[in-house]
């Protein structure tokens, strides 16, 4: 029994869309066509793959069954057409990567650019958020994580600045009103901006590293933030005066120099590793994700 490659395509992309309209938005297609893929491919194999509703579309167990068996089949076809990819002057073709909003910020701003003029036919989508997630089932071909956030059987290379500093800062005028900190314990009697993650876990206990002695504290204060979308909204809280916050250094930089904000602590801020993009471990990578790996070790060698 032989099935169509463009209906088992239609199928993996509704499935993983939720949804015919939404699959068509993401793949550029119209809701009909992937539609009647679908009813071509259950007709071909005598069983149903979806579920459908007026408000959900969700795999039937044996569509379950194939998309398991099927997902990384299809991603090894596309791999291995992409190969022509790598006889062209310059590599064709979509890249998707999925990032945290502080990567997004602070670190693909020098790489993206660049990337863009060394490749004009390569067309880059960039997904930021902070949850992490499996990039190959989010529809993306790599990722931007710190190491502690990859998972085992992915490669992952350096990208970006190798050392990072959480900093700790407040306006001129709340410390004026309220004292400097000598002591990260001290931040306990100070109005703290706190962040809070996708997933509900909090960015606390804030951590403190001076000649050994480490410092963990769990400050509260007036303002919660979703980290990442509404970060912007802590520091200019800040700016304005409400209270201390504690974020990567380079996002708070601009502000220290035009002393909108004022260092606390800085002795203890602790130094942590750089970001990595990671991807799956698969023998074939599309040619795009290739030049985009390639592009961040010459930069990296150059820098």
């Amino acid at each position: 029994m032989k099935a169509d490659l463009s209906d088992l395509n239609a199928f993996v992309a509704v499935a993983g869309a939720g949804g015919f309209r939404e699959a068509a938005r993401a793949s550029g297609s119209s809701a009909s066509f992937l539609s009647e893929a679908v009813r071509r491919l259950e007709a071909k194999l005598e069983v149903r793959l979806l579920n459908r509703t007026t408000r959900s579309v969700v795999a039937t167990e044996a569509g379950k069954g194939l998309l398991e068996r099927l997902g990384p089949a299809l991603t090894e076809v596309e791999a291995a057409l992409d190969v022509v990819n790598r006889f062209r002057d310059r590599p064709v073709g979509s890249l998707r990567l999925n990032v945290p909003v502080s990567a997004a910020r602070l670190v693909l701003p020098a790489i993206v650019p660049p990337f863009l003029a060394a490749y004009p036919d390569i067309r880059l989508e960039i997904v930021a958020e902070e949850s992490f997630v499996d990039v190959l089932a989010a529809g993306c071909d790599a990722g931007i994580r710190y190491d502690e956030r990859l998972e085992q059987d992915m490669i992952a290379i350096p990208i970006g600045p190798r050392h990072q500093r959480f900093a700790t800062a407040a306006s001129p005028a709340y410390l004026g009103r309220r004292g400097r900190p000598q002591h990260p314990s001290e931040l306990l009697g100070h109005a703290c901006l706190l962040g809070r993650f996708a997933s509900g876990a909090m960015t606390t206990p804030w951590e403190y590293e001076r000649d050994g002695e480490v410092v963990r504290v769990e400050p509260t204060g007036p303002l919660i933030v979703r980290v990442g979308g509404a970060t912007d909204l802590a520091v200019d809280a800040a700016i304005a005066g409400t209270g201390i916050i504690c974020i990567f250094e380079d996002w708070l930089r601009p502000h220290f120099d035009s002393g909108a904000l004022e260092p606390v602590l800085e002795p203890w801020w602790q130094r942590f590793s750089g970001p990595f993009l990671y991807y799956p471990g698969r023998r074939l990578v599309p040619a795009p994700l290739r030049a985009f790996i390639d592009f961040v070790k010459e930069s990296a060698n150059r820098s």
